[in-house]
């Protein structure tokens, strides 16, 4: 029997589940040997350890941001998250063939995401316009390549406060005369836990989705563990220049926490409590782009009311000559 199926069997048995008491390889080399038929120098033990954490299929994962492994867990369903759900029955929840309380599950801890990245960036002076419309049962599997969850406007111009509102309005009087857009639209697409299974497919629908906003950034919901996982995200960042990102958010609290439209209509208390439970974490740094594809963006207008929505909010800030948050007509 090989080395490799050798440790494929033995390992599962050995490694910690949980990141956060990831086993070092000194300490897995000598509980490895205890079982393990025929002699192996630790150099190959370690050399297999590296090889077998960047396999997808294996049972060991490396830790992000420091020395140990664990265990991987088995492949997250396409449940995980509302896009994968909507791409797993073609945009038709009543075809899964599941059970339903656990789409409900899956669906409710998407709209819960749905709210904090929301209300994270209204915290944080962005304004966010969600589509909805665009992933509803029945709506075409391209729309997945299409439309982002979020568009997130940053304004150049201050917060949204009647303070400043006469430089706020200078500013984008300025920026106009200029031939300067005062705002930077950032397309987002959310997930709710990477895999090394399917982060391609997150990237690159958020590449797609993106193309006509100023950048674009893939959002995840968990902590983001696995070395190879995170290598491999940083990797298509650097060519095609995404961003990702993670709100250190597990499962398990993710369940703990209130409904969606509990965390949209918060206290400030409650919402700093709920901002406290976050951490933030920065895998990769989106690139952005000057100026927006106003061809790509008149073509899904015409055919997108959110869209047109989108640009009747943007002009009417640009109009007042102040920001604010988008509210549904």
């Amino acid at each position: 029997m090989s080395l490799r199926t050798q440790l494929s069997d033995l390992l599962p048995a050995l490694l910690p589940q949980n990141p956060s008491e990831a086993i070092k390889g000194t300490e897995l080399i000598r509980l490895v040997r205890l079982q393990l038929s025929g002699n192996y120098s630790d150099a190959s033990l370690r050399y297999h350890f590296s090889i077998m954490s960047c396999d997808p299929a294996s049972p060991i994962a490396k830790v992000e941001k420091g020395q140990g492994y664990y265990r991987r867990s088995a492949p997250v369903p396409a449940l995980s998250g509302a896009q994968e759900l909507l791409a797993l029955s073609q945009g038709r929840l009543e075809d899964l063939n599941a059970d339903r309380g656990a789409v409900d599950h899956a669906l409710e801890r998407v709209k819960k995401f749905r709210a904090i990245v929301r209300r994270f960036s209204e915290v944080n002076g962005r304004f966010p316009f969600e589509y909805r419309d665009a992933f509803t049962a029945g709506s075409p599997l391209g729309n997945l390549w299409k439309y982002p969850e979020l568009v997130v406007v940053d304004w150049q111009t201050g917060e949204d406060s009647d303070e400043d509102m006469a430089l706020e309005s200078r500013m984008l009087s300025l920026k106009q005369r200029l031939g300067l857009p005062p705002f930077r639209l950032s397309a987002t697409r959310l997930r709710i836990q990477a895999s090394l299974h399917s982060f391609r497919e997150d990237f690159f629908q958020t590449l797609s989705a993106s193309m006509w906003t100023q950048g674009g950034e893939l959002v995840y919901a968990a902590p983001i563990e696995d070395e190879a996982l995170a290598d491999g995200l940083r990797a298509l960042n650097a060519t095609f220049g995404v961003g990702v990102s993670s709100f250190g958010i597990g499962i398990e609290t993710l369940d703990d926490l209130p409904r969606a439209a509990n965390i949209l209509n918060a206290h400030p208390k409650e919402t700093e409590a709920l901002m406290e439970r976050i951490n933030f974490d920065r895998i990769a740094a989106p690139r952005h782009r000057q100026h927006i594809d106003w061809g790509a963006l008149e073509a899904l207008r015409r055919e997108s009311g959110e869209t047109a929505s989108l640009i009747d909010w943007v002009c009417d800030c640009i109009e007042l000559g102040k920001a604010s948050h988008y509210t549904p007509k």
